[in-house]
């Protein structure tokens, strides 16, 4: 194990173990060099690294403290790695989205009011009445936020917002079949809309199901190609 990996287990095990809490100061770099065996420089990395996770948060002229650990920060930052994937990765991560939508759709069915049906209705006019790519993933990511704000946790949200923001790289809509996956997706919103409306969980988890199942056979088929935002912004 190298010096940074040595650093770097034993940040996380003071911090796993509740030696450090949220929002508590470390301890003077060099006394935790001192207790780990290891130099400033393999120190810093390790805070570094621990910092691109979201464990610790570095105060200029303040010292290095430990995050608030919220469950729905830490997962947030699973988009580092999951926007590495390829397709092929990213496709085997349907399986565990199929399910997670479908429980937060089920959950949204039991808890949705009628201020929050009209709020949904409104993603869907524009999901359906956009021609721009860019407006249409916007709207689509709306509608499925809302929803998982209505029927998950905040960690779920989180989870969910990093599956859904890697595939928004594939646009297929863009596709010379682009209308026709178009016509089905919208097909599968008004059908979640009807078991939302209808307040039927088991309704809603199957049409969630069945629309994340119809996303992942688009992008299996016709494997389109990743656009960049960053780049093209």
């Amino acid at each position: 194990m190298s010096a940074v990996d040595r650093a770097f287990h034993g940040l996380r095990h003071m911090i796993s173990s509740g030696r450090l809490g949220p929002g508590e100061r470390f301890p003077p770099e060099g006394d935790l060099c001192d207790e780990l065996e290891v130099s400033r420089g393999s120190l810093r990395e390790a805070v570094r690294m621990l910092g691109a996770l979201g464990a610790v948060e570095v105060r200029h002229g303040s010292g290095t403290f430990v995050s608030q650990l919220r469950p729905e920060d830490l997962l947030g930052r699973l988009s580092l790695t999951v926007e590495l994937l390829p397709l092929d990765g990213l496709l085997e991560l349907f399986e565990v989205r199929r399910v997670l939508e479908a429980h937060v759709m089920a959950k949204a069915a039991a808890r949705i009011t009628p201020e929050e049906l009209q709020v949904l209705y409104g993603f869907i006019e524009k999901i359906e009445g956009s021609e721009d790519p860019v407006e249409f993933a916007d709207a689509d990511h709306g509608f499925h936020a809302e929803i998982a704000r209505i029927g998950g946790s905040r960690s779920m949200e989180a989870l969910l917002t990093v599956f859904r923001s890697r595939s928004r790289h594939y646009r297929v809509f863009a596709l010379p079949e682009g209308p026709e996956f178009k016509r089905g997706g919208d097909e599968d919103h008004r059908a979640i809309m009807a078991a939302l409306a209808d307040r039927d969980p088991t309704a809603a988890a199957t049409a969630a199901a069945a629309h994340i199942a119809r996303s992942e056979r688009w992008l299996r088929t016709t494997r389109p190609p990743v656009i960049d935002d960053d780049a093209r912004d």
